[in-house]
């Protein structure tokens, strides 16, 4: 215990909020941990810390009564929640009654015992990292707790003579802790958020990491649509809050990336593409599985916007991405719409848990644009070229031709109803320039320009 009050001393004098919150972590060496929960026992260990915390701060750094007794009950559930990570932890002493969800419930006092201190005890702005770092641990042990429960509980359901729980719905405990962690990570961000002081000396310098840790429990939650909320009110109060420029690169990278890919899901892919660029142009060049993560929805992105496609040298260092877009995308180049729906089709278990199976479908319209292309391109030309003009290309093209390509890999007829349906969307979504004239049974296409963007 001495060293942990003897680095308590020195963040309180230095003013250093990161090295106090180190002394919160559960992450510290096995042996400084026992350590810590050997130095003494239930009855005492009040009386024990307070002497401490009194004893590590002297002169002009000695806290008020008010404030000693806010990190007596902070650090007596850290020596709690010490005592049941110890009983997981050490297979020799195991207890029968450790549980990750008894580390979760103390952990969680701990959290609220942070939360009392800046509200009643006069906690100050630079120990916000103490918030930070107790808040993602909360959020670990609420995933290990809900993962131990759900496992107890199948095991459970499937001993003989368990059958009669036919009433039981096994979802609607899946995740009981993780629910309660968002609920406590709120109470953080109104904390950061509700404070009036001064830029200077303001709980709000914590926000965008109380924020991030709410997106990651929200999606973990597939309550993604909760994250708006939090927008919102940042939103509203983003007059007097610090700029996100302001914040490590890394807090920064995961915030552009929830925001982009918020945007994404509402179908918003300008604003979306937006977030997700500066993410990529952010992100650590080693830091591999953030890349993969932003390119998982960069890429439809391209696709829906800009009709671009992924290069075989960008996906290269992800093998799992281009398992999952290489097949769509030499199809959408080929302009092959069968083997499109097969490659979608393929995938789909992946594409709907990544949520993008719905923006990559939306590529089977630049499919078809490319495959119309070809027809368009193998009518070659009207008329040899005058000399100095450019060969005019046959503009008038039969919608038989047409309907012959688009069937040609499914082997399927398509009737011709069917088929002006396909032409009339290709022109509305600008992707095709030109008119059907049906009592001719042919397409009238631009001399200029029949297919925007494709160079013809």
């Amino acid at each position: 215990m001495d060293v942990l009050f003897g680095d308590f001393a020195d963040a309180q004098a230095n003013r250093d909020g990161y090295q106090l919150s180190r002394t919160l972590s559960p992450d510290l060496p096995h042996d400084r941990l026992r350590a810590l929960w050997k130095s003494c026992n239930a009855h005492d260990v009040k009386n024990v810390l307070k002497r401490n915390i009194q004893n590590s701060a002297s002169g002009l750094n000695r806290l008020s009564h008010d404030e000693t007794q806010g990190w007596v009950e902070v650090y007596y559930h850290y020596w709690k929640a010490v005592g049941e990570l110890l009983a997981l932890q050490e297979p020799s002493a195991k207890s029968p009654q450790a549980s990750w969800t008894k580390v979760y419930e103390v952990w969680r006092d701990m959290l609220s015992g942070l939360i009392r201190g800046y509200n009643n005890h006069g906690f100050e702005a630079w120990t916000i990292p103490c918030l930070y770092v107790a808040g993602k641990h909360l959020r670990v042990f609420a995933i290990r707790a809900d993962k131990e429960r759900n496992n107890n509980n199948n095991s459970s359901f499937n001993a003989p003579g368990q059958n009669f729980q036919d009433d039981f719905d096994p979802e609607s405990e899946q995740a009981q802790q993780l629910e309660d962690c968002a609920r406590q990570l709120n109470r953080i961000f109104n904390l950061c958020l509700s404070d009036r002081a001064p830029l200077e000396e303001s709980r709000k310098w914590g926000i965008y990491y109380v924020i991030n840790l709410l997106f990651k429990t929200y999606f973990k939650l597939n309550s993604a649509s909760l994250s708006k909320n939090i927008l919102k009110a940042l939103s509203a109060g983003r007059g007097d809050m610090p700029p996100l420029s302001a914040f490590p690169k890394s807090q920064q990278v995961t915030f552009k990336y929830y925001e982009g890919v918020l945007n994404f899901l509402e179908e918003n892919y300008l604003e979306a593409e937006k977030h997700l660029t500066e993410a990529w142009g952010l992100c650590h060049r080693n830091a591999m599985r953030n890349k993969e993560m932003i390119l998982t929805y960069l890429v439809p992105c391209h696709l829906i916007t800009t009709h671009t496609l992924p290069t075989q040298k960008l996906l290269e260092p992800y093998p799992r991405l281009q398992k999952l877009f290489l097949p769509l995308s030499r199809c959408i180049k080929k302009g092959e719409l069968h083997a499109f729906d097969l490659a979608l089709q393929e995938g789909e278990d992946e594409f709907v848990k990544r949520r993008i199976y719905l923006t990559l479908e939306r590529g089977r319209d630049v499919a078809l644009r490319n495959l119309l292309r070809k027809v368009f391109i193998a009518g070659g030309f009207v008329e040899p070229a005058k000399e100095g003009e450019a060969p005019a290309r046959r503009t008038r093209v039969p919608i038989a031709e047409f309907a012959a390509a688009i069937s040609l890999g499914s082997q399927e007829t398509i009737d011709d109803d069917e088929v002006e349906c396909f032409l009339a969307n290709m022109i509305y979504k600008g992707l095709m320039k030109g008119y059907i004239a049906r009592e001719h049974g042919k397409v009238v296409l631009s001399k200029n320009g029949a297919f925007p963007g494709t160079g013809v």
